[in-house]
């Protein structure tokens, strides 16, 4: 049973409901450069929709270890759904030209190479490492959020307890591995992988959704990086990042590199 959050159970009009008063005051641009509000609209959609994507993910890994089948599917098509709509949002900052940018960069010291609900993300699908937290103060909230999200077990992990779940043999040492250590592929696990798809199962499904999941990350990437390369060329990105260089040094790294080895193998 569902229960309204809070004690105030009055019904809300739609701007209410919305908090829209609040949303429509949070773009404030720094200088009177026209182009401004697309680049602070678009990226406040990203965060937004971010925050959708961890809530989702959430959701996913619940229903995952409840062996939940259609609920994971059903989620999983939802962040499908999400990330084609972060994807497109980057056509939208390259309607700007170089020369729009450039007229209020100078007033910018940040970039979304410091948003910390991406590197949540990042670490929720199983990226590990002090360079997750390396650009946030020691003792600050996005940093600990970060580090937790490093501490608990990524989107694969919830995945192959799924399959044991479900009578597959997933190797002992994947299902009681340290969370907080980078995922390495295992042959172990590419044969219960290539075993599930044979099944031709909904557990097949799931690990498609998955390869699918993987490769609209790997599209952003490469959007983005593109999008970085058309708008400020080879200099340095917002925020002290090596900007277009060090997007595309991010390209070709699969999330979930179990799912691509067995290819081969089918």
């Amino acid at each position: 049973m569902w229960v309204v959050a809070g004690e105030d159970t009055a019904v809300l009009d739609y701007s209410a409901y919305l908090a829209l008063d609040e949303l429509m005051a949070l773009q404030r641009p720094r200088t009177d450069v026209p182009d401004e509000l697309l680049f602070i609209v678009v990226h406040q959609a990203h965060e937004i929709f971010f925050k959708l994507i961890l809530h989702e993910f959430a959701e996913l890994q619940r229903a995952l270890s409840e062996g939940d089948s259609g609920g994971s599917l059903r989620r999983l098509n939802r962040l499908l759904a999400v990330f084609r709509a972060v994807v497109g949002h980057v056509g939208l900052i390259e309607t700007m030209t170089a020369d729009q940018f450039n007229a209020f960069r100078s007033v910018l010291n940040g970039s979304g190479f410091q948003s910390a609900q991406f590197r949540e993300i990042e670490a929720v699908l199983g990226r590990r490492g002090d360079a997750m937290v390396s650009q946030y103060p020691e003792h600050s909230a996005e940093r600990a959020t970060i580090t937790a999200a490093m501490t608990r077990p990524p989107v694969f992990d919830s995945v192959l307890r799924y399959l044991a779940q479900h009578g597959y043999p997933v190797p002992q040492d994947r299902l009681h591995r340290d969370a907080a250590l980078p995922q390495e592929p295992s042959e172990a696990v590419q044969s219960t992988l290539l075993r599930v798809y044979r099944d031709d199962g909904v557990a097949a499904q799931l690990c498609e959704r998955l390869l699918d999941l993987d490769e609209l990350i790997q599209e952003w990437r490469y959007r983005h990086a593109k999008m970085a390369e058309r708008i400020i060329g080879a200099k340095p990105g917002t925020g002290g990042s090596a900007g277009a260089a060090y997007l595309r040094g991010t390209l070709h790294q699969p999330v979930f590199p179990d799912l691509w080895a067995i290819r081969s193998e089918m």
